[in-house]
């Protein structure tokens, strides 16, 4: 069987032109590099956080996504009197959490922080980062992280939610949000032998 001339991709065990290959090769580069330089310059410009001594894991953007995250995730249960997430340390709280965190796992905060920041805004049809939303835009993109049809961001969404979560409850002054009234601990002299 003959194989017509003009085939756009060589016969099987014949080898690409090299010339052909350093095209791809130096294209394939350029464009690594571009997409390089695209997320260091989205991930450069934020404030260092005012009030922390210093951040033991999170670099300041991390910081600015998990507060910008929490702020959205618990402003349903802002009631009056109730503490917002930058009250209670939410961010502070993750920042310390991920010290005891396995490398490994550690890193993966670390990916799902870019991804939230960086491309869960394209996903949505924004442009901009996901600090840089308005809080109705930020709610729409984790709205749509929450029921993306692929497992992995539900599971990163879930996962996020829950370090906001036990950053936010923790505090004994989120409790009455929950009707919880806190730890019951008995004196040590009422306890029976």
């Amino acid at each position: 069987m003959d194989r017509p001339i003009n085939s756009a991709s060589p016969p099987p065990g014949i080898a690409i032109p090299r010339r052909k290959w350093l095209g791809s090769v130096l294209i394939g580069g350029a464009l690594a590099a571009l997409g390089g330089a695209v997320a260091l310059l989205r991930t450069t410009g934020y404030e260092s956080p005012s009030g922390i001594a210093v951040l033991r894991v999170l670099a300041a953007w991390q910081y600015a996504v998990v507060r910008a995250v929490a702020r959205r995730m618990v402003a349903a249960d802002r009631a009056e009197g109730v503490p917002s997430p930058d009250e209670v340390g939410v961010a502070e709280f993750v920042d310390a959490y991920l010290v005891e965190m396995r490398p490994a796992m550690r890193s993966d905060v670390f990916r799902l922080l870019r991804y939230v920041e960086q491309i869960a805004p394209i996903g949505s049809g924004y442009r901009r980062r996901f600090t840089e939303l308005s809080a109705p835009e930020q709610d729409e993109v984790l709205l749509a992280l929450e029921a993306s049809r692929f497992d992995q961001l539900r599971a990163g969404f879930q996962a996020l939610k829950s370090l906001v979560m036990m950053g936010y409850y923790r505090d004994s002054r989120t409790f009455s949000i929950l009707g919880y009234g806190g730890p019951f601990v008995l004196d040590p002299a009422e306890r029976t032998p």
